[in-house]
């Protein structure tokens, strides 16, 4: 291995992700500093499970009007998210626990998520620069990330055999985009996934008190 390589998967990586959780933290400290609004209707439902409704209503497809229509569009979504965890996690393993990549099953895996993930990211393009309504709203971040996800996740699939051996320069792309997108996530659209639990935990609360989410209607079922 060479003295690149292991600086990038190493002291590298770990500089950019402290700096992403630095960002992170300073993010989350702002965000505590504004003060929620009250309720003032008069409370008819159960907080809790509103809060827990709406933080579980992402792995509920039936509860979701787009996905009970179009639950192409759900698959897409769990493949491309998929693939960013097994990419992330692939960081990971590469550096610290490699023997994982010695086995081929676990190899295949990774590379059968990614690939899909890839697969996924090229429709997702596609779709954002012919449908006129999704090009309408679309940002120049929004084509930027979009493609070096696809890029990402292309790198990816090729790296995770870990054959540094045969050819570093796989590896070397990945490990240089992974520190890239530690440092360009946080101020990237990319970074929603730091405001869904927030955004999910006060919608919920809101949706609990005024007992307006989905619920199981005892009394019809035992009509039925």
């Amino acid at each position: 291995m060479s003295d690149i390589l292991y600086l990038l998967e190493n002291e590298v990586q770990i500089v950019a992700l402290s700096f992403l959780l630095l960002v992170y933290i300073l993010r989350i400290v702002w965000l505590f500093h504004f003060s929620s609004s009250k309720e003032k209707s008069f409370p008819v439902g159960n907080v809790t499970a509103g809060i827990a409704y709406s933080m579980l209503n992402v792995a509920m497809p039936w509860a979701m009007e787009s996905a009970r229509k179009k639950p192409f569009f759900y698959i897409q979504f769990v493949l491309f998210h998929l693939g960013v965890t097994f990419a992330i996690g692939a960081t990971f393993i590469i550096p610290y626990r490699p023997q994982l990549f010695e086995i081929k099953i676990i190899v295949c895996g990774f590379q059968f998520i990614v690939g899909m993930a890839f697969i996924v990211g090229l429709f997702r393009l596609y779709r954002r620069l012919v449908d006129p309504s999704v090009r309408l709203i679309s940002s120049w971040d929004d084509y930027f990330s979009l493609v070096l996800m696809i890029l990402y996740f292309a790198v990816a699939f090729f790296s995770i055999p870990n054959n540094y051996r045969r050819s570093e320069w796989p590896l070397i792309l990945f490990f240089a985009l992974t520190a890239f997108f530690l440092i360009y996530v946080p101020f990237s659209k990319i970074g929603h996934y730091l405001y869904y639990p927030f955004t999910r935990f006060f919608l919920g609360r809101t949706m609990g008190h005024r007992g307006v989410y989905a619920k199981k209607n005892k009394n019809r079922t035992k009509e039925a």
